[in-house]
């Protein structure tokens, strides 16, 4: 553990309170543009082109993604990119029969998978206290948190994706089990769900879906 202390710690506590506030100075909020990119106008896509994805730009995406927060700024979720036809292949195993030319034909396919060994690399993410003794011997708690907060970074990864010019297709028609099978045998990691990325071909769109209206599914008390 390395946590800060004394002048130190008030030292980068007083600067990351300053960036924040010079940050809403800057962009206070999105414009309408921005959030159609990223959520109001955005879509779930089928089909790509045939324009690949630069491993710069995955770096790119999962830097973004890591600065998202989580509980105890754990991080549990892990990703797999999967490019190769090889690779493709396997990931087919798991596919429901629909599913797989969506994925055969994205350049990129993200697992985004969780850790249930996340815990242990609390002294590192979390430094100023040992949250270890929280999970030890807990597999519900820490099966649990792992998944919740894998699923919030994978939604922050469809996000940043979208931010950076790539549409996203996000799958659940798969069997976990199959996937945990080929590609994590022996590993504490289990999947949850799948990510197609590409450059989208528009002309297998179809009209958005329905959404809720905001006084059917939420209430102010």
């Amino acid at each position: 553990m390395n946590a800060l202390t004394g002048e130190a710690l008030e030292h980068a506590r007083a600067e990351a309170q300053d960036g924040i506030r010079a940050l809403r100075s800057r962009k206070h909020e999105l414009d309408r543009d921005s959030l159609d990119l990223i959520l109001t106008g955005a879509r779930s896509h089928y089909a790509w082109s045939d324009r690949p994805v630069p491993g710069e730009l995955l770096e790119q995406i999962y830097e973004i993604t890591a600065s998202g927060p989580t509980s105890m700024n754990s991080c549990p979720a892990r990703f797999v990119f999967v490019t190769s036809s090889e690779a493709k292949e396997r990931l087919a195993k798991s596919l429901k029969p629909a599913n797989v030319g969506k994925m055969m034909g994205a350049p990129v396919t993200a697992i985004i998978a969780h850790d249930l060994e996340f815990w242990q690399e609390l002294p590192f993410l979390f430094p100023h206290e040992d949250r270890r003794k929280l999970f030890e011997g807990k597999e519900k708690f820490i099966a649990d948190t792992a998944f919740r907060n894998g699923t919030l970074q994978g939604a922050y990864f469809m996000i940043a994706a979208r931010a950076l010019g790539l549409d996203v297709g996000a799958m659940s028609g798969f069997a976990n089990h199959v996937v945990d099978e080929e590609f994590f045998a022996g590993t504490s990691l289990r999947s949850n769900f799948l990510c197609n990325l590409g450059y989208a071909d528009e002309s297998a769109l179809f009209q958005k879906l329905p959404r809720f209206p905001f006084d059917k599914v939420c209430k102010v008390i």
